[in-house]
């Protein structure tokens, strides 16, 4: 058995390691760049080494960095997490060839699942159904806009060396394919090293199944079932289960073999995920499901099929990298209960998902369902690497318990400055199509404007928001001697069927509101913590965070029209920039392109204009706030 172990990853998964290396008695070491010098995955392991710079291409990447502190730690083994070098055959060449154990597949069988187009040939020949399109090597445009077009639209474009919902592209009509290829190439080239890509057939009610299989040195192969991943949000997974809703035993029997004969093609080794596209249309069924493409390595849903086998995926790969044979047989694994999983992020769906940035100054998690989280309060979310905060994950004994806890416990969710999805996350959980299990890959890019509507604070917080401020500071004063806050007669805002006539005047998130104040009822679920931060307190909503402070002002109106600036909303490089100064432009047109954070985002106008200023200039780093574009709105 392995005795030591370097990881050569950071964050939740580094974390996850970590505790099942510590539980079978092998001592670890974590690497980290400058930007996680105090990260949580460094205080866990019994060593670290600093390995580079923050961006992760002049660290984390950088496989002779990783097998150099390997080395001189003394490990024995190098486990690669997910992402990162994790898909690399040459990297994993690289530690084998030094003697030090690799912990996945073989070479050969990263290589060969790699490419797309050569996975699908090889599928295909070990008689694994595969979905129409093309594979071909002749990438000039005009080539792959004739195979689009016979193939009929709507098509994806996918990057033949992607993976993790990048380089994908959906194209509805030929007259956008262009377009669309341009950018997906660039995406590619950018994520991957690799411009080229290949084009399928875009199945119209999707659903996104995966087979978790395992296999050792002795030639053993095995699945340890399905799971569900199809609640997506442009093709990165949001919430994902254990198993598949409406799967029925021949299907599952169906789906099941077709990714154990996968694996025996390329003698795999290891953990790895056979992933397939439904057609669901009509249900689940055998004649209506194909490969996608393999994952070789552990993936980030595997806590689901973990809880439903009670297996310990990374107990496993330990033991199978260690020469074991593996630990069950398909007859001994088998299904138990139902399990949930959604993906904490720092990031605000009210503002287009965009990532946020900065200290946990307050972070409290649940403690009723497992969590995998490499933060702590008071640690950094960085814009150098993927901005997930923490997976939850909750088990019940059927699907509704399982969905019922989940929902509850991001309901609970309380994090503050840092915006988190945790209410996005429990409107989905709550949705009546994802109960029914009927959701397809398009749910949310179908429903986003009300899944992304703003959460509102009840009239419950309000209410104990305004007792509680009155309370604690009717007669207060400010430094200038004046009332920190008025009670007043109504005037506007939000009106309370209380009977007394004082009203506390506030903001809610810098938007001002008049509450009646009664005799200081606090009868809010006070479950819901608040936190003080000097004039604000911080009160906390399914799963959302709303900022409450005195408001001496009068007729605020709201945010105020938009002056034109587009700034940058957070560090990153200009990708492209699409119009020219003088350039008349129309409300939501495309700006620029910004990459942040492994993501493109598009800057729009806000108005229909001219633009009057524009600073941007593409393949330039700019930090955040910087004024990009300025646009004039028209008369």
């Amino acid at each position: 058995m392995i005795t030591s172990l370097l990881i050569a990853n950071r964050g939740e998964i580094a974390c996850r390691v970590i505790r099942t290396a510590r539980a079978m008695g092998i001592r670890t070491v974590a690497v980290y760049s400058d930007a996680d010098a105090n990260a949580l995955h460094v205080r866990q392991a019994d060593e670290a080494v600093h390995i580079g710079p923050s961006p992760a291409r002049e660290s984390y990447l950088v496989g002779d960095k990783i097998i150099a502190a390997a080395k001189a730690t003394g490990a024995e083994a190098i486990h690669p997490g997910y992402g990162f070098l994790s898909e690399n055959a040459a990297f994993a060449q690289a530690v084998m060839d030094v003697g030090l154990v690799w912990v996945g597949p073989m070479p050969a069988s990263i290589t060969a699942m790699g490419l797309k187009d050569a996975a699908k040939k090889l599928m295909r020949d070990a008689g694994v159904p595969t979905t129409p399109g093309y594979l071909g090597e002749n990438q000039d445009p005009d080539r792959l806009k004739a195979e689009a077009d016979a193939i009929g639209y709507p098509v994806l474009i996918k990057a033949v060396a992607g993976g993790g919902g990048k380089g994908m592209r959906r194209v509805d009509a030929g007259q956008d394919f262009a377009d669309a290829l341009l950018s997906c190439q660039r995406e590619a080239a950018s994520s991957f090293g690799d411009d080229r890509v290949l084009i399928e057939k875009y199945i119209l009610s999707p659903r996104h199944l995966e087979v978790q299989v395992f296999g050792d040195k002795h030639g053993n192969i095995v699945h340890l079932f399905e799971r569900d991943c199809s609640l997506q949000r442009r093709h990165q997974k949001v919430i994902e289960e254990a198993p598949a809703p409406g799967m029925d035993e021949a299907t599952r029997e169906a789906i099941c073999g077709a990714a154990v004969r996968a694996a025996q093609a390329v003698d795999y080794v290891g953990a790895g995920t056979i992933e397939f596209i439904a057609d669901a249309s009509e249900g689940l069924r055998a004649d209506r499901i194909w490969f996608m493409e393999m994952n070789t390595r552990l993936q980030v849903e595997h806590p689901v099929t973990e809880e439903i086998t009670g297996q310990d995926l990374v107990e496993w790969q330990l033991r199978v990298a260690s020469g074991e044979p593996l630990p069950k047989k398909q007859d001994e694994l088998s299904i138990n209960g139902w399990s949930v999983e959604a993906r904490l992020y720092a990031e605000d769906p009210a503002k287009g998902f965009l990532p946020s940035v900065g200290r946990l100054d307050y972070l409290a998690l649940p403690n009723s369902e497992r969590i995998e989280t490499g933060v702590e309060e008071r640690d950094t979310i960085s814009p150098f690497y993927d901005p997930m905060i923490a997976k939850v994950v909750s088990w019940g004994e059927t699907r509704k318990d399982a969905i019922a806890g989940l929902a509850n416990a991001c309901g609970t969710i309380e994090c503050e400055p840092v915006k988190t999805n945790a209410w996005f996350l429990k409107r989905l959980l709550e949705s009546g199509e994802f109960a029914d299990g009927n959701v397809t890959t398009g749910f949310i890019g179908e429903h986003i404007d009300s899944l992304c509507e703003a959460p509102q604070p009840s009239n419950a917080l309000l209410q104990y928001a305004a007792d509680d401020l009155a309370f604690r500071g009717e007669h207060m004063l400010d430094k200038w001697g004046s009332p920190l806050f008025e009670l007043t007669r109504a005037r506007f805002g939000f009106r309370l069927n209380a009977p007394a006539a004082r009203q506390v005047r506030m903001s809610v998130d810098s938007q001002p509101a008049d509450v009646e104040v009664g005799d200081h009822a606090l009868w809010y679920d006070t479950r819901r913590t608040s936190v003080q931060d000097g004039r604000k307190t911080i009160y906390f909503e399914d799963g959302a965070a709303f900022v409450v402070e005195p408001d001496r002002t009068e007729g605020k109106g709201g945010a105020g029209a938009s002056d034109g600036s587009i700034l940058s909303p957070m560090p990153g490089r200009i990708v492209s920039v699409d119009v020219t100064e003088g350039q008349t432009v129309t409300k939501g047109q495309k700006l620029v392109v910004l990459e942040a954070m492994k993501m493109e985002q598009a800057l729009i106008a806000p108005f229909d204009g001219k633009v009057v200023e524009l600073k941007a200039v593409a393949g330039a780093q700019v930090a955040e706030g910087v004024t990009l574009v300025r646009v004039e709105k028209s008369e």
